[in-house]
């Protein structure tokens, strides 16, 4: 959810490991953690993408899950400016598997463009509709490491289409895949 408590960009992946281990699996990835919001992230965020400059760790904004925002935000860039990019949002739950790992939940997107929210009228960006996509990215590229195993959970969404917090249309085969790191 936005603050407001809009519906936000909705969840579809999973992952069961320390943070470091998250940290470390998307690092090698080529995905960059993402700066937190603060006025001058902003500003640089806006000024790099009206003249198309690179900015590989500009921030996400803020979504809401389980009553707090995200621990956890990663992306990667598209071309040459933030306008375009791959992101994931983690939130830590309190569930630990029996080796004392905690469950992330996430949810991947892809940002097509910057553009005024159709719900809030503030700038924001916009998301490719095509969620599963992301999903599978980021499935693909974390599945390969050693040790590394992966379940799926099937009707994880009982809505397979909608839209998110900036008014963006999406739709999902409604699975949730959860990769455990080693």
């Amino acid at each position: 959810m936005t603050r407001d408590g809009i519906p936000g960009d909705p969840v579809n992946v999973a992952l069961i490991g320390t943070e470091a281990s998250l940290y470390h699996a998307l690092i090698d990835a080529a995905w960059e953690p993402a700066d937190p919001i603060t006025f001058e992230s902003s500003l640089r965020i806006a000024t790099d993408s009206m003249v198309h400059r690179p900015y590989d760790s500009a921030p996400v904004s803020n979504l809401f899950y389980w009553g707090h925002r995200q621990d956890l935000s990663f992306e990667r860039m598209l071309g040459g400016d933030p306008r375009r990019r791959h992101h994931v949002r983690f939130w830590r739950s309190d569930a630990l598997d029996d080796s004392g790992r905690p469950l992330w939940i996430g949810a991947a997107t892809l940002d097509t463009r910057a553009g005024i929210s159709h719900r809030t009228g503030q700038l924001t960006h916009h998301i490719d509709a095509a969620i599963d996509k992301e999903r599978d990215l980021l499935l693909s590229e974390l599945s390969t490491r050693p040790g590394v195993r992966v379940d799926w959970i099937t009707s994880f969404q009982s809505a397979l289409s909608g839209h998110n917090g900036g008014g963006d249309p999406y739709y999902t085969d409604g699975r949730l895949v959860v990769i455990t790191l080693p």
